[in-house]
Parts: C-alpha cells; structure tokens; sequence
C-alpha cells in the first residue's frame, strides 16, 4: 500500500502489526523495533513529524538498549532520526546524530 501511495492504508496495515508484535515479542524484540521505526518513517512521509520523531527515539532508545551503540540497526535507526530532525528544521540535532552516524559506521564497518 505504501508503495501504492496508500500511506493512510499502510499506517492502518503498520500500526495493526506493530501492536501484535508488541504484544507476542515485547516492546524490545528487534523485530518490533524494526516496525516501530518502520511506521515512524512512513508517519514522516505522511507529514505527521511529531508523530514519527516519538516512535523514531521510542526505536533508537530500544536498538541501543537491546543491541548497542555500533550495530547496524542502531545505526539506521541513528541516520532516520537525524533525517527526521533535518525536516522539522533542527539542523543542530541532526548534525549531531549525522556525525554519531558517521563516527560509528566508520568505527564499525571501516
């Protein structure tokens, strides 16, 4: 649906399994994790910023927790937030997770 243009479809499709696997995983399961940042990103593309950055930091704060500061979900989870940032006009708080970003790819991955 996403992919379609149905962003209000896809938020109902985002939000139905989000809440299933809430409720079978746990709120810090990677796989929930996933989806919460997965809805965050498309709330963002739906325009609903403030929306989206809670679950964006919800996903962050729990892949740091749950995985660390260096694994590559952290990672993404890291660059979505600052894209995030970047369009609610936070250039600082961007700029800071870009470079956190930045700093970790390369301690990680070379």
């Amino acid at each position: 649906l996403k992919a379609k243009g149905d962003l209000v479809g896809a938020e109902a499709l985002y939000r139905e399994a989000l809440e299933a696997q809430r409720e079978t995983l746990g709120d810090r399961h990677p796989e929930t994790l996933i989806s919460i940042n997965n809805l965050g990103m498309l709330l963002k593309a739906k325009g609903d910023l403030v929306g989206a950055e809670a679950l964006l930091r919800e996903a962050l704060e729990g892949f740091r927790e749950t995985l660390g500061d260096r694994h590559p979900n952290t990672l993404i989870s890291i660059d979505n937030l600052g894209m995030l940032l970047k369009a609610k006009g936070d250039l600082d708080g961007a700029e800071a997770l870009y470079r956190e970003d930045l700093q970790a790819s390369r301690e990680t991955l070379g």
